[in-house]
């Protein structure tokens, strides 16, 4: 390749990946400086996009959760702290904090209420998404404020891009979650979903103020220099503020992410492991704070060379100061196809089962029949009876008596004959009479009385 082709492919992608051009600085600063405004219809569009997250959040509607992030103003206010670092303005800088703090103060307030009064109180999925930011958190928030301050710096329609980046960057959600902490009594879902917020804010705004430097735009112009230096000592003191425990949240964030990629990697590494064969991991966790991977086994108990091995194993994935806890739930297997088989001859051998069951049931409750005939005589068949036995004997009774056990706290009834004697009874005849009447009656219980 010549060097005039070559000067002409590089003019082109030079072309490709030029921002510059249709680039309308003052329309972009005087754009951005209105959206900053919070008061009339905005103040009302929050407050309908706050509830509108909220409850999208609560019943786990990620369509309306995108619905309240395409109508948010949220992104004018951060846009507008990173314009106004990039333009050496104060006044702007100013109003942007101002009108930030508002509505982030009133998107709590209106979250909190919600969820105070709302039924449904349990963390949905989409909720919970927003409690722990990741470095994934970081690149959206600064690529997504790189495409918003490009689109708003076009002269062209860029409704789309801002529309995209709003939803991208989700500004909306993770303080509506902030407010369900609040609601809800669980702050570490507010300090997680606040904290998330204050990233992608920050990075919205850094992304901002790079892009507003690369292209130039004008500063603000001050009659006096004094007074211009005091405004970038100002805004610098303010940079430096902000970006310092920024950048340590940021590194925190790229830590816990890179501990986590590491951690499952290291579990996934063991488990295909030759070594592991005869076991298997059926949980694992991890805990960033307190460097501790919890792994949980079961079937055959670890030997100490299995152990050395997962020990070991940690240096290869840099977790060396990981803490390792191992827990064995013992050496029980579980063939699937034994249990197969198992439940198979059960569904088979039921019926006959049921029918043995069903005829022994029969069986006994014949039984209880014949001992309950038995055991109840009508007082006429057990007069004649009785008569029979020792003609003395002219009228029968039958009742019944309570006793009560003071040792058990229970309380029974007993059956009890009443003799009528023509004469004064013999007491030979009573004994017999009442060793028969237990016998005929099946109940050792039977009281007689004479008179």
């Amino acid at each position: 390749m010549d060097k005039k082709s070559f000067t002409g492919v590089l003019n082109y992608f030079k072309s490709l990946i030029n921002i510059d051009k249709d680039c309308d600085a003052q329309a972009t600063i005087n754009n951005i400086s209105q959206n900053i405004e919070f008061k009339g219809l905005n103040a009302w569009i929050l407050i309908f996009a706050i509830f509108l997250a909220s409850i999208g959040l609560n019943v786990n509607s990620t369509a309306v959760i995108i619905g309240a992030m395409l109508v948010s103003p949220l992104m004018g206010p951060i846009i507008g702290i990173g314009l106004s670092i990039g333009i050496n303005d104060l006044k702007l800088l100013k109003k942007s904090l101002k009108n930030l703090f508002i509505m982030t103060a009133i998107s709590l307030l209106v979250s909190t209420v919600y969820f105070l009064l709302t039924p449904l109180s349990d963390a949905q999925s989409e909720l919970l998404a927003r409690t722990r930011p990741t470095i994934f958190d970081v690149l959206i928030a600064t690529f997504g404020g790189f495409a918003g301050i490009v689109a708003s710096s076009r002269t062209q329609e860029k409704t789309t891009v801002v529309s995209g980046v709003a939803i991208a960057t989700a500004l909306m959600p993770p303080l509506c979650t902030a407010g369900y902490g609040i609601g809800t009594g669980q702050m570490n879902y507010f300090f997680g979903a606040f904290y998330l917020f204050f990233i992608n804010s920050f990075f919205i705004a850094l992304a901002t103020f790079l892009i507003v430097k690369y292209l130039k735009f004008p500063e603000k112009d001050y009659v006096d220099d004094a007074r211009r230096r005091r405004v970038r000592h100002y805004i610098l003191l303010f940079s430096l503020i902000v970006m310092i425990p920024s950048v340590f949240i940021a590194l925190g964030v790229i830590k816990e992410t890179a501990f986590n990629s590491a951690s499952i990697k290291y579990v996934n590494s063991i488990e295909q492991s030759e070594l592991f064969t005869e076991t298997q991991i059926i949980k694992n966790s991890r805990d960033f704070k307190t460097k501790t991977i919890d792994i949980a086994f079961v079937g055959k108990p670890l030997s100490d060379v299995q152990m050395q091995y997962l020990q070991t194993h940690l240096n290869d994935y840099d977790l060396g100061n990981v803490n390792l806890n191992i827990k064995q739930s013992g050496a029980a297997t579980f063939d699937l196809n034994k249990q197969s088989e198992l439940i198979q001859d059960l569904f088979e051998k039921k019926d006959a089962i049921i029918e043995k069951n069903e005829a022994t049931i029969a069986e006994l409750q014949k039984q209880i029949e014949t001992i309950k005939s038995a055991s109840k005589l009508s007082v006429v068949e057990l007069s004649k009876e009785i008569h029979a036995l020792c003609p003395s004997v002219e009228k029968v009774a039958l009742g019944e008596t309570e006793n009560y056990d003071v040792m058990t706290n229970k309380s029974s009834k007993s059956p009890v004959v009443t003799l009528y004697w023509n004469g004064s009874p013999k007491e030979e005849y009573v004994d017999k009479i009442t060793s028969w009447l237990r016998i005929r009656m099946n109940d050792s219980t039977v009281e007689v009385e004479n008179k």
